[in-house]
């Protein structure tokens, strides 16, 4: 028994002993010390032939030792019919500049795939990693010439973008996810790849050149529903919606996608395109849920778009959808948005705490219990009772840990600690989320960081804010002319210092939202004057552009704040719909 146990940790010794010896191989060559990797490498190349087969050469490659090289592959090609020797032996010649003999290698392997046309993987790998584009290209085109059952095209396709050929590359790219379905997502993250570095715009408009023809020529719901998903990519819902609805009348077990469509551009405003979705919908189902989803998403629509006078109407259609739903845990969403509406817009907090109290006592999951003890938080904080709403926040922290919903408790956790003016201890929670994993999160959270600590700085007893605080506590709490009064004040008596910047900001977007654009628009235009080195300078340009645009329909004055905040603010939250609109404006191919 000894015995056995002797001979185990012999082996085990052994192994380990070998495994460094490898590791110290691979150091080396980082390093740039190859004499020594060789060494190591000669001794267990026979352990894992193909390994320490590359790494070897590599080594021989970068002192120059061809024909040390050329010899060690002879060797091999005497014991083995590995095709790959031949392409490393080409390489070998294309190093010392002996180009035709090194293509004559190149072409022997080739030759090889009509023998095996299984062999252009690998060959063509290998042509890749070295990057020989064209003889990869050769490889892969062959073998599937030898064997129309295998299907390069997602290989030859990555091959064309690196080339610089684009359209062949998307039409190979296409192709493949066609006759290969469950290839599409990766189809569809390599075409997101290039779209994001597409700065002209002229590769989106030969996607959707390419993408219409196909859907018409070839009736397949494949390329309605990769039109729709280029749409979205392109923010262009209504487009989107359009290819949905095809996909519906043949597969109405897609109808959920529409739904998702809907929440989309919600989302992103585009106001007309939601209505439109969501009426469809509720025209075209029985299904509960989703007839339920609809009701909330128009009525949210509805409550950010709605006048005053508006107001009584949005509450009584609330009211008729909870009598017909009635109360449970399936209408929970809806018992929320009237909890909340009931609160921020009727001034009713009492009744929407009620309601949501009400809510927690039915059996819910956890997940559904945490998004009610959010919004109860949030009329917490409207009442100005931050304990209480800190408790739920934290509540919920703890209940989903690392969910998306946690992080954006936290952040709440860290406002009304701000609202309280308690700046420490925000400033100590927003250190933390400055590393969220939501960008929105992470850039609220170093905006906040960044109000706390340039304005405690100059002023110990963080006076302008406090102002700051309050004001910005009664805009949360839709006391809009309150908050604008307070935020003038600010910008009177401490012009000049760091708040100002924040402060302009907030007077600028209050008077957006009050419809009082030219107004808006100046005080955004004393941030691009007066601010040019601070973190709202984006802001100030992209809400400016939106103004001109939306609102006051001057695309010339429009275009070239865009334009500024893509050519100088590419890091932007504000980045992508920026550039959107600058090429739409600027006339950029819509086919």
């Amino acid at each position: 028994m000894l015995q056995k146990i002797a001979i185990f940790f012999f082996f085990l010794s052994s192994f380990w002993a070998s495994a460094q010896n490898e590791q110290l191989a691979f150091n080396y060559i980082d390093a740039g010390e190859y004499e020594k990797a060789i060494t190591i490498l000669e001794e267990v190349y026979t352990k894992n032939k193909q390994l320490y087969l590359d790494k070897l050469l590599y080594c021989y490659q970068q002192l120059q030792q061809y024909d040390k090289a050329l010899k060690f592959i002879n060797e091999l090609k005497s014991n083995n019919n590995n095709i790959s020797l031949l392409v490393e032996e080409g390489y070998i010649f294309q190093l010392q500049k002996k180009q035709t003999e090194a293509d004559k290698k190149y072409q022997d392997a080739i030759n090889e795939i009509d023998k095996n046309a299984s062999y252009a993987y690998n060959l063509g790998s290998i042509f890749e990693r070295k990057v020989l584009l064209e003889w990869a290209l050769k490889a892969y085109e062959k073998g599937q010439k030898s064997n129309p059952n295998l299907n390069f095209d997602y290989q030859t396709a990555m091959i064309q973008g690196q080339l610089g050929n684009l359209e062949i590359m998307l039409n190979k790219l296409l192709d493949y996810g066609f006759a290969t379905p469950d290839g599409t997502p990766m189809v569809q993250n390599q075409l997101t790849r290039f779209l994001m570095d597409d700065t002209d715009g002229s590769f989106a408009a030969t996607i959707r050149k390419n993408l219409l023809l196909r859907t018409q020529k070839n009736q397949d719901v494949y390329w309605n529903q990769f039109l729709s998903w280029f749409f979205i990519q392109q923010k262009e819902y209504g487009k989107a919606f359009v290819q949905e609805k095809a996909v519906y009348k043949r597969n109405p077990d897609s109808f959920i996608n529409i739904v998702s469509l809907a929440k989309m551009a919600l989302e992103e405003k585009q106001h007309e395109d939601a209505k439109a979705i969501l009426t469809f919908v509720l025209e075209n189902t029985q299904n509960l849920d989703l007839q339920m989803q609809a009701h909330h998403f128009l009525l949210t629509m509805e409550i950010e778009l709605a006048s005053e006078k508006e107001y009584p109407t949005i509450d009584l259609q609330l009211q008729e959808l909870l009598k017909k739903y009635g109360i449970s845990p399936f209408s929970i969403e809806l018992q929320m948005l009237t909890a909340h509406f009931k609160t921020f817009y009727l001034n009713q907090s009492k009744q929407g705490i009620t309601l949501l109290q009400n809510a927690l006592k039915l059996p819910l999951n956890n997940r559904d219990q945490s998004k009610i003890k959010m919004e109860l938080a949030d009329i917490m904080v409207y009442d100005e009772k931050f304990n209480q709403a800190i408790l739920y926040y934290a509540q919920v922290e703890e209940n989903l840990k690392n969910d998306v919903l946690a992080h954006e408790a936290s952040l709440k956790l860290a406002k009304a600690n701000f609202y309280k003016k308690d700046f420490d201890w925000t400033l100590q929670q927003v250190k933390m989320l400055k590393q969220s994993p939501s960008l929105l999160i992470a850039n609220d959270a170093v905006e906040l960081f960044l109000l706390i600590q340039d304005n405690s700085a100059e002023d110990s007893l963080r006076v302008a804010l406090q102002a700051y605080a309050k004001a910005d506590l009664q805009l949360y709490q839709k006391k809009t002319e309150e908050a604008l009064f307070s935020f003038l004040t600010i910008l009177d008596k401490h012009k000049g210092e760091s708040i100002e910047d924040e402060t302009l900001l907030k007077i600028a977007n209050i008077y957006s939202l009050k419809k009082e654009y030219q107004k808006a628009l100046n005080y955004y235009q004393n941030i691009l004057d007066n601010h040019k080195d601070g973190i709202y300078i984006d802001e100030a340009l992209f809400f400016s552009a939106e103004i001109y645009r939306i609102y006051l329909l001057d695309v010339e004055k429009a275009k070239p704040l865009y334009e500024k905040m893509v050519l100088e603010h590419p890091d932007s939250l504000y980045y992508t719909e920026s550039r959107k609109q600058y090429r739409t404006l600027r006339g950029d191919s819509t086919l």
